[in-house]
């Protein structure tokens, strides 16, 4: 699904963000990624969704080497990736159902499948009477759900969480989580980056620790 082989980014001329960055994610696995602020997890999501390229090393995606892929080709791959993003990333003008339909709509769903699906979706994280609303109307926990739901609707190849639990209370972390294990055993690949070592140490799937740019492997007995 995922190889990384010495990847290193920079931004411009400063120092390597990433360095010698070398890992796989098997189809259908489950991992957690963790560091401290500043570690790298937001550049190396940022080189899985394809916003940006490593300044060096070779990524392959779908067994895809990314540095043969032309542009016009990232559409599509980036539709096989389900992405939750810490600040949300919601269309401000379109309510909380479009937003989760939008992945449907793309891929060319039928008006009522959409619809069903995403007032389903929506039910299940809490938001059944919210499937109206505009973001702008939304608490952060409310955002952060609507966004989720955004991500998984469409049963992605590959789901990439930033924090997905950050914003919402325990009981409805654990249902989001639950979410998450149900479409990981459908076969999405699922890489969540996440500062909860309560989730982590139950959850007992495998680690990959940055720190200060360089990656590490913490094993763990799959539940």
């Amino acid at each position: 699904m995922v190889r990384f082989q010495n990847v290193g980014m920079r931004y411009g001329l400063g120092p390597e963000v990433l360095r010698d960055i070398s890992f796989r994610l098997e189809p259908g696995s489950f991992h957690f990624l963790v560091g401290p602020s500043g570690a790298g997890k937001s550049t190396l999501l940022k080189l899985l969704y394809l916003a940006e390229r490593p300044t060096r090393g070779i990524i392959t995606l779908f067994d895809e080497d990314l540095s043969l892929v032309p542009r016009d080709r990232l559409p599509a791959l980036r539709r096989r990736i389900g992405v939750v993003f810490q600040d949300f990333r919601l269309v401000p003008h379109l309510s909380a159902l479009e937003n989760v339909a939008l992945p449907l709509r793309v891929a060319g769903a039928k008006d009522a499948e959409v619809r069903e699906h995403v007032r389903e979706l929506l039910s299940w994280v809490g938001l059944a009477d919210r499937i109206d609303a505009r973001p702008a109307t939304l608490s952060g926990g409310e955002q952060q759900r609507v966004a989720i739901a955004r991500a998984v609707i469409a049963r992605p190849a590959l789901l990439l969480a930033d924090e997905p639990t950050g914003n919402v209370d325990p009981e409805m972390g654990e249902r989001l989580i639950r979410l998450f294990f149900e479409l990981n055993k459908l076969g999405t690949t699922v890489l969540l980056a996440t500062h909860d070592r309560q989730l982590i140490d139950s959850a007992r799937r495998p680690v990959l620790r940055l720190v200060q740019g360089e990656l590490g492997l913490e094993a763990r007995e799959a539940a």
